[in-house]
């Protein structure tokens, strides 16, 4: 059969009557929560850009809303990377009406522990300072996993591995809207966060728009945002990322205090009060300004001077306030 046959196939059963013929439903204890307007899903798939012959990862495809707006954009790749397995015939529908023209790869397994390299193993490998290579991951995410996964990515991006071993392999996903609020907030932005620093160190965010929860099937207690990332070409930092995160950590563990008192639990008792006023000495920060209002480059001043009293005194490269005392904020 050619490729313009199969494209002229009869149309698929809506996903809504799939998942009433599968009797698929939604888990709680996974944050599932469908998707099923298409006016929305091909929204969320137009802000992924020209998605053309392109290597696509879509996270957590669900019954395959998401899936079949990718799959209308002729990808030269889907790779759909579903926990949960009850999904898969609706999921081999789709790969069977698009095989003419879209190589789709179903993998059922954690999204945490899937091999990109192996994925996209056929995509050449873009230099860092050049245009993104033609990878994207998309993703309505589980509430419950979101800021794992993205701090994961992070470190990844960071590192350049995985998926941007490829080059600033550019993503598209979903968050709870405080969560997609949290991470473009700017310094003096009160729902700024250890979270939002660390995304823009890293990358250029935009939150793209809203989706209420009333399109979802079961409906959240919250409204969704949809937020891209792009590596940035020139990070604000190029340190491990460990030990950015936690300066960060240590520093937005007391958020509405002066940045000096997170500061000062880098560093062991003994050499707290010399240190903690060092640090910010030596990044030319003020020590008096609240963590949230601190810029990115600020941040990254601070996490260079950290990094330089490590080199002078060995003994707080190991020390984690976290084993004495846990009052880390939220992300």
């Amino acid at each position: 059969m050619s490729a313009v046959n199969a494209l002229r196939l009869p149309p698929l059963p809506s996903v809504r009557d799939l998942v009433r013929l599968y009797k698929l439903r939604a888990i709680k204890q996974l944050s599932q929560n469908f998707l099923l307007d298409e006016r929305i899903t091909d929204k969320i798939v137009k802000c992924a850009g020209n998605i053309r012959n392109q290597y696509i990862c879509e996270v957590g495809p669900g019954p395959g809303s998401i899936t079949r707006s990718i799959l209308k954009r002729q990808p030269k790749k889907l790779i759909v990377v579903e926990k949960d397995p009850r999904f898969l015939p609706t999921l081999e529908l789709l790969q069977e009406a698009s095989s003419p023209h879209t190589d789709f790869i179903i993998e059922i397994g954690d999204i945490r522990s899937y091999n990109f390299v192996v994925g996209f193993e056929k995509v050449y490998k873009h230099d860092w300072l050049e245009l993104p290579p033609p990878i994207h991951l998309i993703g309505n995410l589980p509430f419950n996993v979101s800021t794992n996964l993205i701090i994961r990515w992070l470190s990844s991006i960071s590192e350049k591995k995985s998926a941007w071993l490829y080059g600033r392999t550019p993503l598209t996903l979903t968050f709870q809207k405080e969560v997609g609020e949290r991470i473009i907030a700017s310094d003096s932005d009160k729902q700024r966060c250890r979270l939002s620093v660390m995304c823009q160190l890293w990358c250029d965010v935009e939150y793209k728009f809203t989706i209420p929860g009333k399109a979802f099937v079961p409906k959240p207690d919250v409204d969704v945002a949809v937020v891209t990332f792009v590596p940035k070409r020139y990070p604000f930092v190029n340190l491990p990322f460990k030990l950015v995160e936690k300066v960060l950590r240590n520093i937005f563990n007391m958020r509405q205090k002066y940045a000096l008192r997170g500061g000062e639990t880098l560093f062991p008792e003994k050499l707290r009060e010399q240190l903690g006023t060092q640090l910010f000495v030596l990044a030319d920060v003020d020590y008096e300004t609240r963590p949230f209002q601190i810029t990115n480059e600020e941040f990254s001043r601070l996490c260079y001077a950290y990094d330089t009293l490590c080199k002078e005194y060995p003994e707080i490269v190991n020390f984690d306030f976290r084993s004495t005392k846990c009052t880390d904020d939220v992300l």
